[in-house]
């Protein structure tokens, strides 16, 4: 297997992080449940729509998983994706594991089913907040060649935890829709340099938008998932309120900034020039404080 968690398929990542012939599939390939939508298109569909979901044992501890592939359409959500994550999330309500573990890689709705998939991405928001309201703990991982754009972007930031790598993405827009939308002189999407400066596990880090920043290795992200096991983030009135005025403040620091590092000069980040060479240790030390109030610390982590 892959040391590198961004090489891994969904079902190895599954492998890795969770305790060793734990899984238990729920409509699994051999179910051929796939999408309604793709034949019609002529579009080759996969057995699982690509994603696996199902039970494992986290540490010892009962969760529930759900890995997308993307190597299938690039992690896209369509109608049955997205009806397995809302099964599982529902069914999380009803049998009540330990945490839910979502290993995200995903560009966001899938274009071939777009009303399908907009609508699957808002039931799946609302059914991981029913979780977390259910004082069942989320914790998304992000580290898949893909990263985690689009609606799964903000399903991710739906999470009580979210661990990002050194080398994962995410963000709400991919590159290259925002490319498409206002043009390259906006944000040109072959600029990998500017693409990773700006959504970028160790941009997210210094900016506070993920709770820990980890190397591209699979034990790091096992790990990550372990601490995050009984870590829940309040769903309070008070808890948004203060989540919205750190994000206030951060906008009001960055001013006019158009780029990472200067963004990362005015929050109070040393160096911010030499982020991109540094590795994940390095940066985990370089956190502003201006933007500690905006995660949540893992134990056994810095802030």
């Amino acid at each position: 297997m892959s040391p590198s968690f961004a090489e891994c398929s969904a079902r190895e990542r599954i492998a890795v992080v969770f305790d060793t012939d734990s899984f238990h599939e729920w409509l699994p390939p051999s179910a051929r449940v796939t999408s309604p939508h793709l034949a019609q298109l002529g579009v080759p569909a996969a057995f699982d729509d690509g994603v696996a979901i199902g039970r494992a044992r986290l540490a010892g501890r009962p969760v529930f998983v759900a890995a997308q592939e993307g190597e299938f359409m690039g992690g896209g959500v369509g109608e049955v994706h997205g009806a397995k994550l809302v099964g599982l999330l529902q069914r999380a309500l009803r049998d009540k594991p330990d945490a839910v573990v979502l290993l995200a890689e995903s560009g966001g709705v899938r274009l071939h089913e777009a009303n399908a998939g907009l609508i699957a991405v808002s039931e799946v928001m609302r059914a991981l907040l029913d979780v977390r309201a259910a004082c069942i703990p989320v914790t998304v991982l992000i580290g898949g060649a893909n990263g985690c754009f689009g609606g799964m972007g903000i399903v991710a930031r739906c999470a009580d935890v979210v661990v990002m790598s050194d080398i994962a993405r995410h963000a709400m827009s991919g590159p290259e829709v925002i490319e498409a939308s206002y043009g390259a002189s906006e944000f040109d999407s072959r600029d990998r340099a500017l693409v990773w400066r700006t959504t970028g596990g160790k941009h997210r880090w210094l900016s506070g938008d993920c709770d820990e920043l980890v190397e591209d290795d699979p034990a790091a992200f096992r790990a990550a998932a372990c601490r995050a096991l009984d870590v829940r983030r309040p769903m309070t009135l008070a808890a948004l309120a203060q989540e919205h005025a750190g994000l206030r403040r951060r906008t009001e620091i960055a001013g006019d900034a158009t780029d990472a590092v200067p963004l990362g000069t005015r929050l109070g980040v040393a160096g911010a020039q030499a982020v991109p060479d540094l590795d994940a240790d390095a940066v985990r030390r370089l956190r502003p404080d201006a933007v500690v109030g905006l995660s949540t610390a893992l134990p056994g982590t810095q802030a």
